[in-house]
């Protein structure tokens, strides 16, 4: 178990050689809020959880990208959720932070950071609590949504990090 996974308290997926267990959404995720609505992340695409940095702006990019930031000696792009999903800027706060996912694209690994209002808690969501992202008819796709999680009296949309930050047709390796 890596520190990380300690300090968030992950607990290492047993393997399992069943190819359906491999699709199961069942897991481990961040929970973390824009607004009122609730989402996650699979656990194992986060790499850490950074308090909000000062952000350097980026000439000629789209408008959720905020710029970038220096991460150790790593300079990262740095993209505003609330942007990408259409929401209006939210004023910084003490709650505001910044989640360092890492992605995957055309078989290169990458690191962008997440602003988020605040971050919740890690959740393990068992499978009969996740249902099947819905079809809105004449809207955009929902290819992001991996489903969304029952979880006592709310929903929280789990997120496909790779879909969210692929889709734009975006270059974030800035």
């Amino acid at each position: 178990m890596t520190e990380k996974e300690n300090r968030l308290g992950v607990v290492p997926a047993a393997q399992d050689s069943d190819p359906a267990a491999a699709e199961s959404r069942e897991g481990k995720y961040l929970t973390f809020a824009l607004g009122q609505e609730e989402y996650g992340l699979e656990i194992l695409t986060v790499r850490e959880i950074i308090g909000y940095l000062e952000i350097t702006a980026v000439p000629q990019t789209p408008d959720f990208i905020e710029g970038v930031v220096n991460l150790r000696g790593q300079v990262i792009p740095v993209v505003d959720l609330r942007r990408k999903f259409g929401m209006d800027r939210a004023e910084v706060t003490d709650e505001t932070c910044i989640i360092v996912v890492e992605t995957e694209h055309d078989g290169k690994s990458s690191q962008t950071g997440l602003i988020v209002d605040r971050v919740m808690e890690v959740q393990y969501i068992e499978e009969e609590n996740i249902e099947a992202s819905p079809e809105f008819a004449g809207a955009a796709g929902t290819d992001f949504i991996l489903g969304l999680a029952k979880v006592g009296q709310s929903v929280k949309i789990l997120l496909d990090i790779n879909c969210v930050l692929g889709q734009s047709g975006a270059n974030l390796n800035l």
